[in-house]
C-alpha cells in the first residue's frame, strides 16, 4: 500500500504553525502469521519437557533407585553365595598368588579345606536330622500331654470336680486354635506387604553401597565432596588407570583387590595407604597417571602425592581431603610466642607444617642451604622466615646481599653485618667483594690453632641468579657472573660449599627458575638442604632438588602457581622426613613485613648493637706488588714470614691478615714464583718491569 499524505489546509496559504501541515501516514497491515502445525508445536513440547532440568532430576533420581534395588539384590546374592560357598577364600588365594605372597596362600588354602570340612559335617547332620527331629517332636508331644494330664488330675482332687482333669489341656488347645487364628488374618497381609520389605531392605543395601551408575548419583556425590577414602574406591582407582597388567590383575583378585592395601590412615588433613603392587606392575607406571589417578579417587591432582617407600614393588598414596590443601595453616610460632629464642647448633626452625599437619622443623646446623622456585611464589619470605629464626641466636653475623632490593630484607639493617640491596651491577660486585670476604674469614678461621670455637656466619645472597647471569668483569677482565673457573662470584661460592661448613660459614641463596646458566650444577650441588617452591617443567625440579629426590616422587613441578604459595618439596637430612622417603612437602607458615620486624626488634635487642655496612668499604687503592717490592728493598733475599710481618706494618687493613698462602697467590699470578732455600721459603726480589697499568713483575 503507498504512503497517503492529507493537507488540513489550502495548498496557496502561506504555513504557520497554527495552519501546518499534518501528515497522515497509513501503514500496511501485516501479512497474517502462518499458523504453527501442532506437530511442530507437539515436537517443541516434547522437547522442552524431555531436556527440562526437574525431569531429568526426576529420570536421575529414578534409575538411581531402581540402580540401588536391582545392585543392593545382586550384592545380597554375592553375599549369600559367599557364605554358602568357599568363593571369598578362593578370591583371596588369587589375591595373594598375584600379589607374589605365597605363604598368605597357603594360609588361605588351609581355611578354605577348614571351611568344606566343616560343610561337609553340617550335611552329613542333615541326613539324620528329620528322624532325629520326629523323635524329639513325639517324645515332646508326650511328655507335654502327660503333664497335662497330671496338672489337670491335681486341679480336679483341689476342686472335687472330675471335669478339671482335661482343662489344662483343652486351655492349651484353644491357645493353639487362637494362634492358627492369628495366622490366618496377618498370613494375607504378609504375603502382600512382605515383597515391599523385601525390596526396601535391598534398596537400603544399594544405597549404602552407592550402587548406581555415576551419572544418577546426586551431585554431592558425583563430584566426591566429602566422599571418604575406603579401600574398594582405592582399588577401583587403580584398577582404571589404564595399566593393563594392573588392571588384569585387579581382575583376577575379584574383590579381594583390596588385599594389596595397607591400612588406611588418617595422616592430617587426608589419608595415607601403602600400596603393594602385582607382579609385573612397576611403580613408575603408577607415579606417571598421578592426575588419571587423582581424578578416579574424585581429587584434584594436587591433592594426591605419591611416594615410594622401602618396600619392594610398593607406592606410598597421601589423599587430601578435598579442598583442605586450599586452607590457610596458622600463624609461625615465631609471631605469637614472644619468648622463643633461637639455638643454631641444636634447635630446629619452625619453617611450617608437613602435609599430614605435623609441625615441619627445619635444622639449619652447618648446613648450606638454596631455595628456588618460579617468581612470586613466596622464596624470600620462606628463606627470610629461617633467618628470622636465626637472628634469634645472638651469636649469630649475618652478611646479605638483596639482589632484588625491593625492601624485602630492609628489617636486618641493625642487625646484619653487612646487608646490600639494588639489582644492578654495581650491587652485584659489592655483592661479590662480600661473599669473597667471607672466603677470606673462612681461611683465616681454617688456620686457627685446632679446637678454636667460631661464631655462625650466615652469607645469605637472595635472587642469587642476579649474580650469576651478570656481565660485568673487574680491572682484570674477571668477570664477576658466570659458571667458569675465573668468575669471581661463582668461585667465591665455591670455596664456601667446599670448606665453610668446618668453620660455620655458611652459604645460604634464593634462586628463581633455575637453569644451568643461571644456577650451575655444581653450585646447586653443594647445597645440603634443597628446597623447591612450584617450577615449570620436571627437569627444573631436577637442578632444584637432585635426580634422587625426583626419582623418589618429588615433584615441585606438579605444584600450582599461585594456588600452592609457599608450599615448598625440602630435600635434606635436617627436617625429618618419613621412612622411605627422599623428599617432604611443607607449607610454610607466611610472615609479612611487620611481623618480620617485630621479630627482628626482639634480635636486636639480644645483642649489644650492630653498625651494618650498606656498601662494601674500601680502602687505599695499593699494589701488592708494589707493597712487596718495597718491603724486600735491595735485600738479596728476605724470608717469607719476614715479608709478612713488614706488610703488614706498612698496612695493617689491607696486611693484616695476610698468610703465605695469599703472599704465594700474588708472586704466582706475577710470575714471580718463590723458591725453597735449606729448607725455608725465601722470595726473590726481582720485581721490576711495571706493565702500562702499573702492575710489576719478577723473577724468582
Amino acid at each position: 500500500m503507498s504512503e497517503n499524505v492529507v493537507h488540513l489546509h489550502k495548498p496557496t496559504d502561506p504555513p504557520t504553525p497554527d495552519t501546518a501541515p499534518t501528515v497522515l501516514t497509513v501503514v500496511p497491515d501485516a501479512p497474517p502469521a502462518r499458523p504453527v502445525p501442532l506437530w511442530v508445536r507437539s515436537g517443541r513440547a516434547v522437547k522442552s519437557a524431555v531436556t527440562h532440568e526437574r525431569t531429568r532430576s526426576t529420570g536421575r533420581a529414578v534409575a538411581r533407585h531402581a540402580s540401588y534395588t536391582f545392585n543392593g539384590g545382586r550384592i545380597v546374592a554375592r553375599r549369600t553365595w559367599d557364605g554358602r560357598t568357599g568363593a571369598r577364600y578362593e578370591r583371596m588365594i588369587r589375591a595373594a598368588e598375584a600379589a607374589g605372597n605365597l605363604e598368605a596362600a597357603e594360609e588361605w588354602e588351609e581355611r578354605l579345606q577348614r571351611f568344606r570340612a566343616a560343610r561337609h559335617h553340617r550335611r552329613m547332620d542333615l541326613l539324620h536330622s528329620p528322624v532325629e527331629a520326629a523323635k524329639g517332636v513325639a517324645v515332646g508331644a508326650g511328655m507335654s500331654i502327660g503333664t497335662l494330664v497330671a496338672l489337670g488330675i491335681v486341679m480336679a482332687i483341689n476342686t472335687g470336680h472330675v471335669g478339671d482333669v482335661i482343662t489344662p489341656l483343652s486351655a492349651t488347645i484353644d491357645f493353639i486354635a487362637l494362634l492358627i487364628r492369628i495366622v490366618q488374618i496377618v498370613w494375607g497381609p504378609a504375603l502382600t506387604i512382605g515383597p515391599f520389605l523385601a525390596l526396601l531392605a535391598l534398596w537400603s543395601v544399594g544405597r549404602k553401597q552407592q550402587a548406581a551408575p555415576n551419572w544418577a548419583l546426586p551431585a554431592n556425590v558425583r563430584n566426591g565432596e566429602g566422599e571418604p577414602i575406603t579401600p574398594s574406591i582405592v582399588v577401583k582407582a587403580l584398577r582404571d588407570l589404564g595399566v593393563p597388567a594392573l588392571r588384569n590383575a585387579i581382575k583376577e583378585m575379584g574383590d579381594a583387590g583390596a588385599s594389596m592395601l595397607g591400612p588406611i590412615t588418617i595422616a592430617g588433613c587426608g589419608v595415607e595407604v601403602d600400596v603393594t603392587l602385582p607382579s609385573g606392575v612397576s611403580t613408575n607406571e603408577v607415579q606417571n597417571k598421578r592426575r588419571k589417578l587423582a581424578e578416579n579417587l574424585t581429587r584434584h591432582e594436587h591433592e594426591v602425592f605419591i611416594t615410594i617407600p622401602q618396600a619392594a614393588r610398593t607406592v606410598r598414596l597421601w589423599i587430601a581431603d578435598s579442598g583442605a590443601l586450599d586452607e590457610p595453616i596458622g600463624p609461625s610460632p615465631l609471631v605469637t610466642d614472644e619468648t622463643m629464642t633461637a639455638d643454631y647448633a641444636k634447635g630446629k626452625a619452625p619453617w611450617g607444617q608437613d602435609l599430614r599437619g605435623d609441625a615441619a622443623t627445619l635444622s639449619l646446623y652447618q648446613r648450606h642451604l638454596l631455595i628456588t622456585g618460579l617468581s612470586n611464589q613466596g622464596k624470600t619470605v620462606a628463606l627470610r622466615s629461617l633467618a628470622l629464626w636465626l637472628s634469634l641466636d645472638k651469636s649469630v653475623q649475618f652478611l646479605m646481599g638483596d639482589l632484588k632490593g625491593v625492601g624485602d630484607w630492609a628489617m636486618f639493617d641493625g642487625l646484619a653485618t653487612t646487608l646490600i640491596q639494588g639489582p644492578t651491577d654495581e650491587h652485584v660486585i659489592q655483592v661479590t667483594e662480600m661473599v669473597e670476604n667471607a672466603v677470606d674469614e673462612m681461611n683465616r678461621r681454617i688456620q686457627a690453632p685446632p679446637g678454636t670455637v667460631f661464631p655462625p656466619l650466615i652469607v645469605l645472597v637472595d635472587e642469587a641468579q642476579v649474580a650469576f647471569m651478570c656481565p660485568a668483569k673487574d680491572e682484570d677482565k674477571r668477570p664477576y657472573g658466570g659458571s667458569k673457573a675465573n668468575s669471581r662470584y661463582f668461585m667465591a661460592v665455591r670455596k664456601i660449599h667446599n670448606q665453610g661448613r668446618a668453620v660455620n660459614v655458611l652459604m645460604w641463596q634464593g634462586t628463581q627458575d633455575p637453569t644451568n646458566e643461571n644456577l650451575p650444577k655444581l653450585v646447586r650441588e653443594g647445597a645440603h638442604t634443597r628446597a623447591s617452591l612450584a617450577l615449570g617443567t620436571e627437569s627444573q625440579a631436577r637442578m632444584a632438588l637432585g635426580d634422587k629426590a625426583v626419582d623418589g616422587g618429588a615433584a615441585p613441578n606438579l605444584l600450582r602457581p599461585g594456588l600452592d604459595r609457599g608450599t615448598l618439596v625440602v630435600a635434606s637430612d635436617g627436617i625429618t622426613i618419613p621412612a622411605g622417603q627422599s623428599s617432604i612437602t611443607v607449607r610454610t607458615h607466611y610472615i609479612d613485613d611487620d611481623a618480620a620486624k617485630a621479630i627482628t626488634d626482639r634480635a636486636k635487642a639480644l645483642r649489644d648493637g650492630v653498625t651494618t655496612l650498606h656498601a662494601i668499604e674500601r680502602g687505599e687503592e695499593h699494589d701488592p706488588l708494589a707493597d712487596i717490592a718495597a718491603v724486600i728493598g735491595d735485600a738479596p733475599r728476605v724470608r717469607t714470614k719476614d715479608v709478612l710481618a713488614r706488610l703488614a706494618t706498612r698496612n695493617a687493613d689491607a696486611y693484616g691478615g695476610w698468610s703465605f698462602i695469599d703472599l704465594k697467590r700474588v708472586l704466582d699470578d706475577a710470575g714471580a714464583e718463590p723458591y725453597k732455600s735449606d729448607g725455608v721459603m725465601v722470595v726473590a726480589r726481582a720485581l721490576a718491569n711495571r706493565d702500562s697499568e702499573g702492575s710489576a713483575s719478577a723473577d724468582g
